[in-house]
C-alpha cells in the first residue's frame, strides 16, 4: 500500500497516511499546499521504501538524528547552539554518508576563519558535536561508527602573573573592570561565571559567593578581603555585580559614564567581552604583547592595535599557580577551583618559586587598596568628578 495525502478535520495541514513495508504511517506534511504535499509524500514514500529494504541507516538524515540527539538528554546551550550550526549545514543529509571531506567542508562553512580557524576551535565547535551525534546514531544502528581526522592543537605555554605585575595591570585598568580583574584573579572563576554573577548570590558579610558552572552545576566560593573591599565599592546592589561602562557626552556635552545592565551574552560560546578594555590595561602596566597593523576594506591608511601575549583566561591560571604556591595541596586547589579532575588541575597550575608566597598571602589579604575602592563610576556619574 502506497501513502495518500489526506486532510484531517479541523486542521489546514495536510497529512500523508498508509502504510509501507508493514509500517503504518499517519504524519503531517508541514503544509496545506496539494503540490507541496505531493512532493512530500513522494519522498517519504521512497524513503520508506529503503528503509524497508535496506534498513534505517539508508535513509536517517542529520536532521532527524540531531532532533533524537537532542530528546535523549538535557543538553547545555552551548552544545544547542553548536547543533544548530551544524544542522543548517549538514540538513538533509544522509548520516552514512557524512565522511572527512564532509567535516572539512563544515569547517569552512560553519567558522569565521573556516579552514584557517585554530584547531582547538574546530574541534569545539565542528568536531566534538557532529561526533557526539554520530556516535548516538552508531549504537542505534543508523550509521557506523565514526572516525574523523582530530586536528592538531598546537601546545601553547599557559601563562600567569606574579603579584606585582597583578597590581600593576588592576591599578592601570580602566576603573570599571578593576574589581572584575580583581575577583578573576583571587578567586580562579572562569570569565562566564564572574560576568554573570548576580548580587543575589553574594553575601558580603559571609564572604561567599556562588556561581554557576558551564557544566550546570553551582560552585560556592570563599571571597579572600581584597575581592571584599573591590565589591564593596560598587554602588549598586541588584542584578549583575559586573557591568560594562562606557564615556559619553550628555546633551550640554559634559562627558559622563554610561553603565549597561550587563555584559553581552554568548551563551558561553565565546568570549571578547573586555578584550579593548583587558588590552589597555596590559599595555599600560608595560605587559608583553605585540602591535597588529591592518588597513581596513576602502580605507587608505592602517590602523594600529595593541594585542596582549595574555589573554583574561590567564588570570585562572594565576589563581591555580599561586593557590599551588601558598598551600602545595592539588586537592583543595581541585574544590576551591571547580575543576572535574587533578589532570586539569596540573594543567593550570604551575611551579612557583615559594619565595613568593608571603606575597601571595598578602595579595589575597589586602584591605587598603585606594586604587579599587569605590572605583567603579555609577550611571550618569561625570568623568572628571569620579573619584572625589
Amino acid at each position: 500500500m502506497s501513502l495518500k495525502v489526506v486532510k484531517r478535520p479541523g486542521r489546514e495541514t495536510l497529512y500523508v497516511r498508509g502504510t509501507i513495508g508493514g509500517q503504518s504511517i499517519y504524519e503531517s506534511t508541514g503544509t496545506n499546499n496539494q503540490k507541496q504535499a505531493e512532493a512530500y509524500r513522494a519522498k517519504r514514500e521512497t524513503e520508506l521504501w529503503q528503509e524497508s529494504v535496506y534498513g534505517k541507516r539508508a535513509v536517517i538524515t542529520f536532521d532527524r538524528a540531531a532532533a533524537a540527539y537532542l530528546a535523549a538528554a538535557q543538553r547545555s546551550a552551548t552544545t544547542i547552539t553548536h547543533i544548530e550550526r551544524l544542522l543548517a549545514h549538514f540538513k538533509g543529509k544522509k548520516i552514512n554518508t557524512i565522511k572527512q571531506q564532509d567535516l572539512d567542508g563544515a569547517y569552512s562553512a560553519i567558522l569565521t576563519a573556516g579552514n584557517e580557524a585554530k584547531a582547538a576551535t574546530k574541534i569545539r565547535a565542528v568536531l566534538t558535536p557532529l561526533r557526539a551525534i554520530l556516535e548516538f546514531s552508531a549504537i542505534r544502528g543508523w550509521c557506523d561508527k565514526p572516525a574523523f581526522e582530530r586536528p592538531k592543537v598546537e601546545q601553547v605555554r599557559m601563562q600567569f602573573l606574579r603579584p606585582e605585575e597583578a597590581t600593576s595591570l588592576v591599578n592601570e585598568a580602566a576603573p570599571h573592570i578593576r574589581p572584575l580583574l580583581v575577583f578573576l584573579i583571587a578567586t580562579g572563576c572562569r570569565m562566564s561565571e564572574a560576568l554573570e554573577l548576580d548580587w543575589q548570590d553574594v553575601d558580603l558579610d559571609g564572604a561567599r559567593a556562588v556561581v554557576w558552572q558551564k557544566q550546570g552545576n553551582e560552585r560556592h566560593i570563599d571571597l579572600p578581603k581584597v575581592v571584599l573591599i573591590a565589591l564593596r565599592g560598587i554602588p549598586w546592589r541588584d542584578g549583575r555585580v559586573f557591568r560594562p561602562a562606557v564615556k559619553r557626552r550628555d546633551r550640554n556635552g559634559i562627558m559622563r559614564w554610561a553603565v549597561g545592565e550587563s555584559y553581552s551574552d554568548t551563551n558561553r560560546t565565546g568570549g571578547g567581552q573586555i578584550k579593548s578594555a583587558w588590552a589597555f590595561a596590559n599595555r599600560r602596566a608595560g605587559l608583553p604583547g605585540s602591535e597588529r597593523v591592518w588597513t581596513p576594506k576602502n580605507e587608505k591608511w592602517p590602523k594600529r592595535q595593541f594585542v596582549p601575549d595574555m589573554s583574561p583566561h590567564c588570570l585562572r591560571h594565576t589563581f591555580a599557580t599561586w593557590h599551588y604556591c601558598a598551600y602545595k595541596d592539588l586537592l583543595k586547589l581541585k574544590e576551591d577551583g571547580g575543576w572535574q579532575t587533578i589532570t586539569m588541575v596540573t594543567r593550570y597550575a604551575k611551579k612557583m618559586p615559594d619565595h613568593y608566597r608571603e606575597q601571595i598571602l598578602q595579595w589575597w589579604g589586602y584591605t587598603d587598596w585606594p586604587e579599587i575602592e569605590y572605583c567603579v563610576p555609577y550611571p550618569g556619574q561625570e568623568v572628571e568628578t569620579q573619584g572625589k
